[in-house]
C-alpha cells in the first residue's frame, strides 16, 4: 500500500541497469541496490525514475516495475555493451538525453541520486542546467580500488578527480558503511557532507527456503559439505584464493565436499576469460569432480543455493559493502569474508561468521575447516547473522533512512530557491 505522493526523484545508474538480470557482465550489487531502493521508495510514496544507458536496440526504452517506479533507458553512444572504463566519452550524450527527456515530459527532478563515479559526473554536469539537490553513492572508490590492482586503467586520473569533486560539492554522500566513510575521508577529501546508510536485502526472499528442500532441488546429498561463492567472475573478487583454499589438505578431507561457484560469464569477454582461468586452476588442483559452475542464476533460484550451503565465502580483495554477505546471512548461513572495506561492517567476526586476511588461502582454508567441522557453531553463527540482517539491512529499512534524507534535502532546496529569488 502506497503512502501519499512525496514527489519525484531520479536515480541515475549509467552503467548498472536496474532492470537487467543480475549476474551478467557489469551486473551486480549496484544494479540490485538501485532497483530495490527504487521500488522501496515507491512504496513510501515517491515517484521514482531510474535512468540507465541503453545497450541493445531491442531493449525497451521504459520498463514499468510498479506504478511508482520505472527504469528509463537513455541513448549514450552505440547501443551495445561497453565496459565501464570506456564509457566516459559517451557521458555528454547521456546528459543531453536526460535533459531531452525532462523537456519532453516537462519534468524537473528536485532530487537526483547518482550511483558510481560515471553517474556522479552526469550529476555534476546537470547542475549547470537547473537547481536540484544531488545525493551520491560511490559503490566503489577509485582511491581504494587502484591500490588492489596491478594494471591501472587510463581513465584512473579522471575518475579520481570526479570522485574528489563530487565528495566536495554534492549535497550529500551516502556511504554504505563506516569503513567506506573512513576511506573517503582519508583517501579522497576532508571536505563534503557524508551520512552512513547501509545497503539492504529482501529478508523474506532469502529466509524462507529450507535446507533439505533446497538440497533436494539442486541434487545435493543431505550430508554434503557445501561451500558457496556468489558473484561476478573478476580477479578482484578473489575466486582464485577460494579455489586454492579448498584445494588444501585441511579442507579436502570431508566426504561429499562440494564447491559451488555461482556467476554468469560471457565467452571472449573479461568475465569469460576469468572463468576460464578459474576453471584451469580447478583442473590444476584436481578439484573438477567436486566443483560446480551453475552459471548465471536467477533471483528466484538464488535462495536455494544459499539455503543448501554450509558456508558462503566472499574472498574479495575489496568490497565497499558486500551485498552477498547479507544475502547469505539473511539465509541463516555463516559467512567467511575478507577483512576489508564494508565487509568489516556487515560481518561480525566470531559472531555471524569469520573475517580473514584477503588473498591468504591458508587463512581461508582454516576458516572453512573450522566451520565445516563444527556444525553446531555454524548454526549459531547463521542464526546470529539472520538476526543482524533483520535488525539493520532490510530494503524497507534502508529506504526509510533515505526517505528522511531526501525530505531534509527537499527542505534545503526550497530554502535555497527562496534565497535565490529574494536576492534576484
Amino acid at each position: 500500500m502506497y503512502s501519499q505522493n512525496k514527489g519525484k526523484i531520479a536515480l541515475i545508474s549509467v552503467h548498472g541497469d536496474p532492470s537487467i538480470e543480475i549476474g551478467k557482465e557489469e551486473a551486480g550489487g549496484q544494479n540490485v541496490y538501485v532497483r530495490q531502493v527504487g521500488e522501496a521508495l515507491g512504496r513510501l510514496g515517491w515517484q521514482v525514475d531510474m535512468f540507465t544507458r541503453k545497450i541493445h536496440p531491442e531493449q525497451a526504452n521504459i520498463v514499468e516495475h510498479t506504478s511508482n517506479c520505472r527504469t528509463i533507458r537513455l541513448s549514450a553512444g552505440p547501443e551495445k555493451f561497453i565496459e565501464r572504463d570506456r564509457l566516459f566519452d559517451h557521458l555528454p550524450e547521456f546528459v543531453k538525453s536526460f535533459l531531452n527527456f525532462q523537456g519532453q515530459t516537462q519534468t524537473l527532478y528536485p532530487l537526483i541520486h547518482t550511483n558510481y563515479w560515471l553517474s556522479a559526473w552526469v550529476g555534476l554536469e546537470l547542475h549547470k542546467h537547473h537547481l536540484f539537490r544531488q545525493i551520491h553513492t560511490y559503490h566503489s572508490l577509485g582511491a581504494v580500488k587502484y591500490r588492489s590492482v596491478t594494471t591501472i586503467p587510463l581513465i584512473a586520473n579522471t575518475r579520481l578527480s570526479v570522485e574528489k569533486t563530487c565528495l566536495e560539492t554534492a549535497d550529500c554522500i551516502v556511504a554504505t558503511s563506516p569503513q567506506e566513510q573512513e576511506d573517503m575521508r582519508s583517501l579522497v577529501s576532508s571536505q563534503g557532507n557524508i551520512t552512513v546508510i547501509p545497503c539492504g536485502t529482501n529478508v523474506q526472499h532469502f529466509a524462507s527456503t529450507e535446507r533439505h528442500s533446497a538440497r533436494e532441488k539442486l541434487g545435493f546429498a543431505p550430508d554434503a559439505k557445501v561451500i558457496l561463492y556468489v558473484g561476478r567472475f573478476d580477479p578482484r573478487k578473489g575466486i582464485e584464493t577460494l579455489v586454492r583454499a579448498v584445494g588444501r589438505s585441511e579442507v579436502r578431507h570431508p566426504e561429499n565436499l562440494k564447491l559451488i561457484i555461482v556467476g554468469g560469464s560471457r565467452p571472449g569477454h573479461k568475465d569469460g576469460r576469468e572463468r576460464d582461468r578459474i576453471e584451469s586452476i580447478v583442473k590444476e588442483l584436481g578439484l573438477e569432480e567436486i566443483t560446480i559452475f551453475p552459471g548465471q542464476i536467477s533471483q528466484s533460484e538464488l535462495p536455494n543455493y544459499y539455503a543448501a550451503a554450509d558456508v558462503c565465502v566472499i574472498p574479495s580483495h575489496y568490497e565497499p559493502f558486500g551485498l552477498v554477505a547479507i544475502e547469505a546471512m539473511a539465509s541463516g548461513i555463516p559467512v567467511i569474508a575478507s577483512d576489508v572495506g564494508g565487509l568489516k561492517y556487515t560481518v561480525v567476526s566470531q559472531e555471524t561468521g569469520l573475517l580473514v586476511e584477503p588473498k591468504n588461502e591458508v587463512a581461508f582454508a582454516d576458516g572453512i575447516n573450522q566451520i565445516l567441522s563444527d556444525p553446531s557453531w555454524a548454526k549459531t553463527l547463521g542464526k546470529a547473522g539472520q538476526k543482524r540482517v533483520l535488525s539493520y539491512f532490510s530494503w524497507d529499512g534502508v529506504a526509510e533512512q533515505l526517505d528522511q534524507l531526501y525530505l531534509s534535502q527537499l527542505k534545503q532546496l526550497h530554502q535555497d530557491f527562496f534565497a535565490v529569488n529574494v536576492v534576484s
